[in-house]
């Protein structure tokens, strides 16, 4: 068990520590309204979950959808409580007698795995204890040099909640359970996808395209990396999506006006929610 609570207080890290130093980044993000055929409306907002420094996004427009919503529509509603969701990751990700991590790559993905475990600092057999999903995931907040969790969008849309309530579309038990639930092939898939990801430039490439808000940038992110693969990419972007949408619409026509803010890369494309949304019904706007 010793590491698997070294592998969670790594994971917890990369939650709970502010940043410090680095100018705050400008930025122009995407906010579309949504409505329905009586005049019931809502607000879709798509996040950054890490940045290297804290981010200026607030504006009129997002203030005044802010200042009008009646409920906050989140992915997981108790992200600011570090020690419950850190306590679900610990409790699925734990696994027993597993083989060395390096075994559970493709030949292919061997070599990137190997530089990102020496990178971050982990040995081939540390892994022992964690499901393949969960090491997976511990590598790749490893890998995010200088990018914060705690500068993340997240955070701030549900801090401006106030008294509000806030609705969760899946919650950590759930969204952590998608992970969990993959084949095993598909695990090591997303081994493989984290180990060559380290060295890309795509969360780069992710944060500038949400900053200047541009959607054709953001739906490019969508195509590449553990995305551009078929199973992942079904379980980790177009069910979620799928079931996303029902839950939106149906808070929308029920007149609770949410403020749906969710990673940006899961509003676009013709398997988005603006495209799901519009497909149930409603009309979407961009805003900003």
């Amino acid at each position: 068990m010793r590491m698997l609570r070294g592998l969670l207080a790594s994971w917890l890290l990369g939650l709970a520590l502010a940043a410090c130093g680095p100018a705050p980044l400008p930025a122009t993000p995407a906010l579309w309204a949504v409505r329905d055929d009586a005049g019931h409306e809502g607000w879709l907002f798509g996040t950054i979950h890490s940045a290297p420094a804290p981010l200026e996004w607030r504006s009129d427009t997002i203030d005044g959808a802010l200042t009008k919503a009646g409920a906050i529509m989140v992915e997981v509603g108790n992200l600011q409580d570090d020690a419950a969701v850190a306590a679900t990751f610990a409790r699925l990700a734990r696994g027993e007698n597993e083989p060395p991590l390096s075994t559970r790559a493709s030949p292919d993905d061997r070599a990137a795995l190997k530089a990102l475990m020496d990178k971050a600092g982990y040995a081939d057999g540390q892994f022992r204890e964690v499901e393949t999903w969960a090491a997976a995931l511990t590598l790749a907040r490893s890998s995010k040099d200088g990018s914060d969790a705690a500068n993340g969008v997240d955070r701030a849309v549900l801090k401006a909640a106030g008294a509000r309530p806030v609705l969760e579309l899946e919650g950590a038990e759930t969204q952590l359970g998608i992970f969990d639930a993959l084949p095993e092939r598909e695990q090591r898939d997303l081994l493989g996808a984290v180990a060559h990801e380290a060295t890309s430039q795509d969360g780069t490439d992710l944060l500038k395209g949400w900053r200047a808000g541009d959607i054709m940038a953001l739906e490019a992110e969508t195509r590449r990396g553990l995305l551009a693969d078929p199973e992942l990419r079904e379980a980790l972007f177009t069910e979620r999506n799928a079931a996303w949408t029902g839950k939106i619409a149906k808070a929308v026509r029920k007149g609770q006006r949410p403020f749906v803010a969710v990673g940006a890369a899961h509003m676009v494309g013709p398997d988005g929610l603006i495209a799901l949304l519009e497909h149930a019904g409603l009309t979407v706007e961009r805003l900003q």
